[in-house]
C-alpha cells in the first residue's frame, strides 16, 4: 500500500524478529476454540452433584479442568504480547493513521489464549503479578497488577514502556454467571492507553479509551464445548474525535461463522465512516478504506508470533504473587490431577474467606498496596479516568527513560534479581480509626470472579514489618493459612459458596 490508510504501519526493522515471517498458515487449520477434553462429560455430573435442597442455582462451581493454569492478573498480559504493533504508534504523525494503528494493536491480542474453553484463576484480594518484556532496541516494558477488589472482582494494572512514550492504565471487572448450556464472562472495566508524546496536554498525552468484548463458553452441558468472543467493544480517542466500534459476532443458531468481527472507524465530529473492519479475530482481519474502496490485510493471527513476558523466578516472588500463590493449583491443572487442583484451589479460597472474616472482626478496611483511588471529577488531576477507580500509586515523571524505569521498579520488584524495597512495603492504611468501616467484600454482593490465568504460580513473603501484624493491622499472616489443611468434611461439593459464577450466554 501507499503511505496513507491502512498500509502505513510496517513495524520497524529492529522489531521484525517479533514476526514469524516464515510461519505458513496450515491448510488443515484446526479450530482451537473447541475444547478437547476427555473429562468434558463430567461437567454435567459435577454440576448435578452440587444441586441439593436450598442450593443457590446461580452459584455453581466449575470443575478444575476448565481452568487455565494461571491467574487473571497474568492473563491480562496477553494484550501486551504484540509489542511490534504498539511501539511504532507514537512516531506516527497523522492522527487518523495513529488511531488506526491503535485499533490494529487492540485487535492483535485476542488470538492469544489456551486451546479450548478455559477460565483463568480468580485472583485473591491483594494478589500481585509483575513482569517485563525486553525489546530488540534495548527498550523494556514493565507491567504491575493487583487485585484491588473481591466483591465485585477488580483487577487493576499498569503498563509502561519508558523511552517509547507508551503507558496503559486499566481495570478489569469480569462478571460471570452460569445458566443453561452456556456461560458468559461479562468483561466490564476500561483501559486507557496514553501516547505521552502526543496530545494537547503534555502531562497526560493523547488518550485512547478501550473496552473489551465478552467471553462465552458454549456447550457446557451438552454438545461440543466452544469458546467465543461476543458483543461490541470500543476504542475512542476523545481528543481527536475518532472512534472504532468493533462487533465480535457470535455464531447464530442457523447461519453465521465462528470468531467473526465486523466494525468501523469513524470521525465522531463529522459522523463520517473512514474504515470498515472484517474477518476473523482468530485468523485474518481486513480493513477497507471507505473513500478509496481499497481493502487490505490488517492483521494475520495465523502468522503472528506473540512475545510473552519474563517473570521473576518463583524463589524471588512473595507468597501473594500470582505464580507462586497458585503454583500447586496450576501444576495440578497441567498434570490433569483435578482432585489435587480442587484441593489446592480450595485451600487458597478458604484462607481468603478467613482473612475477610478477621478483618471484619477487627474493624479493619482493606486497602491495595500498589494502587490508590483515582482523583477524578471536574478539574481533578485525573479527570476522565474515573472508570479506572484505582491507579498505580506512583508518579512516573523521570526526565530520562532510565529515571522513569527506576521510578517504576521502585513500586515493586519486577525484574529478575531485583531486591524488595521495604520502604515501599506497606502504604498507609486509612481505616483503623473508623470503627464503622466494614470491608466491602463482606457486604454481600456476588462472588463472581473469573479465572484468567498464570503459567507459573507465585510466592510472596510479606515484608518483615507486616508478617505478624494481624492483631493490629489489616494484614494477616497468609502463609500459615496456606499451610493449614482443611477439615476432612469440607468437601467442595458441600459448599454453597463459590467463586465461579456465570452469566447466560444466549442474551
Amino acid at each position: 500500500g501507499n503511505n496513507e490508510g491502512a498500509g502505513a504501519w510496517p513495524p520497524p526493522d529492529d522489531l521484525e524478529c517479533y514476526r514469524s515471517s516464515t510461519a505458513e498458515a496450515n491448510d488443515s487449520f484446526e479450530d482451537d476454540t473447541l475444547v478437547v477434553e476427555p473429562d468434558q462429560g463430567n461437567v454435567l455430573s459435577h454440576i448435578i452433584s452440587q444441586l441439593r435442597p436450598g442450593a443457590d442455582l446461580s452459584k455453581v462451581v466449575l470443575p478444575t479442568f476448565i481452568l487455565e493454569p494461571r491467574s487473571m492478573l497474568e492473563r491480562i498480559t496477553n494484550f501486551m504480547c504484540h509489542p511490534e504493533m504498539l511501539l511504532p504508534i507514537p512516531e506516527i504523525d497523522d492522527p487518523v493513521a495513529r488511531f488506526v494503528a491503535v485499533v490494529k494493536f487492540y485487535l492483535s491480542g485476542w488470538h492469544i489464549r489456551p486451546p479450548g474453553v478455559k477460565k483463568p484463576l480468580n485472583p485473591v484480594l491483594g494478589e500481585i503479578f509483575t513482569c517485563y518484556w525486553d525489546f530488540p532496541d534495548k527498550a523494556r516494558a514493565y507491567y504491575i497488577s493487583e487485585q484491588t477488589s473481591h466483591h465485585p472482582p477488580k483487577s487493576s494494572y499498569f503498563y509502561m514502556v519508558p523511552g517509547h512514550h507508551i503507558r496503559v492504565d486499566g481495570t478489569l471487572q469480569p462478571r460471570s454467571k452460569f445458566l443453561g448450556n452456556s456461560a458468559a464472562s461479562v468483561m466490564e472495566g476500561t483501559a486507557i492507553l496514553s501516547i505521552l508524546n502526543r496530545g494537547k496536554d503534555p502531562l497526560k498525552g493523547e488518550r485512547y479509551i478501550l473496552t473489551q468484548p465478552n467471553m462465552y463458553a458454549r456447550g457446557i452441558l451438552f454438545g461440543k464445548m466452544k469458546y467465543e468472543l461476543g458483543d461490541h467493544s470500543f476504542v475512542r480517542c476523545p481528543e481527536t474525535g475518532l472512534s472504532a466500534d468493533i462487533d465480535f459476532k457470535t455464531k447464530g443458531w442457523v447461519s453465521g461463522t465462528y470468531n467473526a468481527i465486523g466494525g468501523f472507524i469513524k470521525n465522531d465530529h463529522t459522523g463520517e465512516i473512514l474504515y470498515e473492519l472484517s474477518g476473523l479475530w482468530s485468523e485474518e482481519m481486513f480493513i477497507r478504506d471507505v473513500k478509496t474502496g481499497q481493502k487490505e490485510m490488517f492483521f494475520n493471527a495465523l502468522r503472528s508470533r506473540p512475545s510473552p513476558p519474563v517473570c521473576r523466578p518463583l524463589a524471588e516472588q512473595e507468597e501473594r504473587e500470582s505464580q507462586r500463590l497458585w503454583a500447586k493449583t496450576a501444576q495440578a491443572v497441567k498434570d490433569r490431577n483435578h482432585e489435587l487442583a480442587t484441593e489446592e484451589k480450595t485451600k487458597i479460597e478458604e484462607a481468603q474467606r478467613e482473612e475477610a472474616a478477621k478483618r471484619a472482626n477487627d474493624g479493619v478496611e482493606w486497602h491495595p498496596r500498589l494502587f490508590r483511588r483515582v482523583r477524578g471529577g471536574p478539574g481533578g488531576p485525573e479527570e476522565g479516568e474515573e472508570d479506572l477507580e484505582w491507579i498505580i500509586n506512583a508518579t512516573i515523571d523521570g526526565a530520562t527513560p532510565e529515571k522513569q524505569a527506576a521510578q517504576i521498579m521502585a513500586i515493586y520488584p519486577i525484574v529478575k534479581g531485583q531486591k524488595f524495597n521495604t520502604q515501599n512495603a506497606i502504604p498507609p492504611r486509612a481505616s483503623q480509626s473508623d470503627p464503622s468501616a466494614r470491608p466491602k467484600e463482606l457486604d454481600g454482593g456476588q462472588d463472581d470472579l473469573i479465572d484468567f490465568g498464570d503459567d507459573s504460580p507465585a510466592p510472596q513473603q510479606e515484608p518483615s514489618t507486616t508478617t505478624h501484624r494481624a492483631k493490629n493491622g489489616p494484614l494477616i499472616d497468609f502463609h500459615d493459612d496456606m499451610k493449614k489443611d482443611l477439615p476432612g468434611s469440607a468437601k467442595r461439593a458441600d459448599s454453597t459458596e463459590s467463586d465461579d459464577e456465570f452469566v447466560d450466554a444466549q442474551g
